[in-house]
This record gives structure tokens, sequence and C-alpha cells, in this order.
């Protein structure tokens, strides 16, 4: 099973790198081809040419967004899946705990941006609160999911063994409720990403966002695109750390 699993992921990077390689590809025939200015679309080449040029600038950037993405992703999994254990374990407050976040996420979170640069400053605390933010609710419903769909009898039978209440969650409920939760936590990773680098536009010292932002006022859209294009490598990168630790460890699924 081993063998076969590497063997199919193999195929996938290969598959992937070959779609990339295609979509590159067809990118600079058409930049070249039609003659695109730079602000409608730069070739690839001059991407990867100023990519070069400011390897230094983006790598700081990279670093930095990077950082406040995942503290503010491990600070969301923590809330979000300690808010779904406790409802679940108090079932009285899951109305309103429900109300409160559906209510807080009903607005898109960017739009808290400005009065979270308030409150914690332009640094990189602002940005890892917006993250937590953002990844939490998903987080948080994807766990408590995981949760409801443990079999009542099953929770029965361990508590007539004599399991109390937490050992029934350690050792049933929280194993079948895995799955959900490393899906959730799956597909945060990108909006990590992104929450991180549209906060980092509305006010920064560093990161991505900023330097999208401050290349867009020195209309250097091949910065812009450098710069995107370290963002997307980042989020692919985390995306698949994180699929490597469901496919490595959550094998009961």
């Amino acid at each position: 099973m081993t063998t076969v699993a590497a063997s199919n992921n193999a195929r996938r990077i290969s598959r992937g790198f070959a779609g990339a390689f295609l979509l590159a590809a067809i990118w600079e025939l058409s930049a070249r081809g039609f003659n695109l200015p730079a602000y409608v679309l730069p070739s690839v080449s001059s991407i990867l040419s100023g990519m070069i040029t400011d390897a230094g600038k983006l790598a700081a950037a990279a670093r930095f967004t990077a950082t406040e993405a995942l503290a503010g992703y491990l600070l969301g999994c923590v809330i979000g899946i300690a808010a779904a254990v406790g409802v679940s374990m108090v079932p009285r407050t899951r109305g309103v705990v429900m109300s409160v976040a559906t209510a807080i996420n009903s607005v898109p979170v960017v739009a808290y941006s400005p009065l979270v640069l308030l409150w914690f400053g332009i640094g990189m605390t602002s940005k890892i609160v917006m993250v937590a933010v953002a990844v939490s609710f998903t987080v948080f419903l994807s766990t408590l999911a995981g949760l409801d769909r443990v079999d009542r009898r099953s929770v029965d039978l361990v508590r007539s063994f004599g399991a109390g209440r937490m050992a029934a969650l350690w050792r049933l409920r929280l194993p079948t409720a895995l799955p959900l939760i490393i899906a959730g936590m799956r597909v945060s990773t990108v909006r990590s990403v992104i929450v991180a680098i549209v906060t980092e536009m509305l006010g920064a010292h560093g990161g991505l966002g900023w330097v999208i932002y401050q290349a867009v006022l020195q209309i250097d859209f091949v910065q812009v695109w450098a710069a995107i294009i370290v963002a997307s490598a980042i989020s692919l990168c985390f995306f698949g750390a994180i699929s490597f630790v469901e496919q490595r460890y959550i094998f009961w699924k």
C-alpha cells in the first residue's frame, strides 16, 4: 500500500509540474505573440528575471508573510478545535456559540482589517489576529461536523466500559472526527496566506502584500506578478504539507 501511495503521489506531482509548465508556455507565447504591455500581462521570462533581480527582497517578504500565516493558522486551529470540543461537551452552549461565530463570519473577514490594524498596529500581530479569525471559523465548523458524526451507540458502549467523558472524547470522538478536522485545516491553509497578504496591503512594515502595494504605486507590474507567484508557492507548500500529514497519519479514513 505504501508503494502504491508513493507511486500515486509521484504521478500527481509530475502532472502538476507538467500542467504548470504548459500554463507557463501558453502564458509566455501569448504575452510575446500579442505583444501585450506589462500592465496587462508581462511575459513569464520577464517575471522570472525580476524575481532573480529582487530575490533578496522577495525572500525577506516571503519569510514575513509565511511567519504571519503560520502563526495565525496555528492559533486559529487551536481556537476552532477548542471551541468545537467545548460546544460538543456542553451542548447547551451550541446555539450561542454558533450564532456569534456565524455573525462574525457573515461579514468578509477583510472588513475587520481597519479595526484590527487600529487595535493591534500595523506590525505582525494584527496579521496573525486576522488570519486566526479567518481560520478558526472553518476549523470550528469542520471539527464540529466531525464530532457530530460519531455514532451515539459507540459512545454509549465506551461509557459502559467505564470510560469518562474525556476518555470517550480522546479515544473515540476525536479519532473519528480527525478526517474532517484535517480537511478543514487543509482548506484553511490557502485562506491563511490570502488574508495575511490582503491585510499587509492595508498596512504593514513588510511582507508580500506590502511588496505588491508598493509595486502598484511604482507601476512595476512585473514585481507585482513576481510577488504573486511567490505567494502562490507558499500556499502550495503549505497545502502540500497538510495533505502529507493527512495521508501519512490519518490512515483510518
